[in-house]
């Protein structure tokens, strides 16, 4: 069996029968053959999470996760082709000794560079800035000073809930719970099966199932104002439609980038009692995808590329993620398509 300097003598052979015409046009191939499969990626995952006091069912996925199939296929080719080259001695493909690490290449910076590229979370606000309050008025019984003191604490509400990285990546959400009233706060619970508000009002990824990919998080949607008379109560009914756009990757894995897309819905009522202004969380619900259907903790469990088809079948026309006027449904695990 040859060794040593044979085996290299035998790779420099056979690597010096592919001109460089071929090699960029092997270059070329498994560039395209990768953006090509990245472009095709079958309907994914969507699960919904209904929060607030309701505590209704959840819902979510589509069939297969994409995978990184076809294109490591057509790379697989290029290794066979040069007789294993690329697993022993990369450097004598190309001056650059970088063929396949070229191929590659284009695909993981473009994910990593920009997550939200050629989607339409690209153009949406970053943080914060998405949640846009509507102007303030005197209306439901309450002054001018009242409804602009309670949209605040409802933008305090929704950053907490959606946008705290200690409550995406897991964590508890107390910054969630301090914003509530006070009154509500006694009630928040993180048991699962407890009939009042709780995690499934806030985005939280399951421990040790995802971390953020970037620290954007991308915002669109709109909040709108309304009057309510109910219980002996009166004030203004604060109507919230977002959809919040992550970049989420398994733990230390920064090629498994995947965009996890949420549309959470609620209301909070505005209203003085005691001589104090409430600001009550009622009906929040919210979908995400691409997520399992197969818990029920509370939590969003990210579905990745390779992640294996869940036990729960998803039902339905697959959605789009992206439509923002149309609000998370509750009739179970309902497909949708790809983020």
């Amino acid at each position: 069996m040859p060794h040593g300097d044979d085996l290299d003598r035998r790779f420099e052979e056979l690597v010096g029968q592919i001109d460089d015409a071929e090699r960029r046009r092997m270059r070329a191939e498994a560039t395209r053959a990768a953006k090509e499969a990245r472009n095709r990626r079958p309907p994914r995952q969507e699960r919904g999470r209904r929060a607030g006091l309701s505590r209704s069912e959840s819902f979510g996925p589509p069939a297969r996760p994409w995978r990184w199939g076809r294109a490591l296929v057509v790379l697989s080719a290029v290794v066979a082709a040069v007789g294993l080259v690329v697993t022993f001695r990369p450097d004598l493909l190309a001056p650059s000794g970088a063929l396949l690490e070229e191929a590659v290449a284009p695909v993981v910076d473009a994910v990593s560079a920009d997550p939200f590229a050629g989607s339409p979370a690209a153009g949406y606000a970053d943080g914060i800035a998405g949640f846009v309050l509507p102007e303030a008025r005197a209306m439901g019984g309450l002054s001018r000073k009242d409804v602009a003191k309670g949209l605040e604490r409802v933008r305090e509400l929704l950053a907490a809930a959606y946008l705290d990285r200690r409550t995406l990546e897991g964590g508890d959400p107390d910054a969630f719970v301090a914003a509530l009233d006070r009154d509500q706060r006694e009630t928040f619970s993180l048991d699962p099966d407890a009939d009042t508000i709780g995690r499934e009002a806030v985005n939280s990824f399951a421990p040790g199932t995802a971390e953020l990919a970037t620290d954007v998080v991308k915002v669109r949607g709109e909040i709108t104002l309304g009057t309510f008379d109910d219980d002996g109560r009166r004030g203004v009914e604060v109507k919230l439609n977002h959809l919040v756009v992550y970049a989420v990757q398994r733990p230390g894995l920064p090629r498994s980038v995947i965009r996890v897309v949420t549309h959470p819905t609620g209301q909070v009522l505005l209203y003085r009692e005691g001589g104090r202004l409430v600001a009550w969380v009622t009906g929040w619900a919210a979908s995400a995808t691409p997520a399992s259907c197969d818990t029920d903790d509370g939590y969003i469990h990210p579905v990745y590329d390779d992640s294996p088809t869940g036990t729960v079948a998803p039902t339905g026309v697959p959605s789009d993620p992206y439509v923002l006027d149309e609000e998370p449904s509750d009739r179970g695990c309902e497909a949708s398509q790809e983020t």
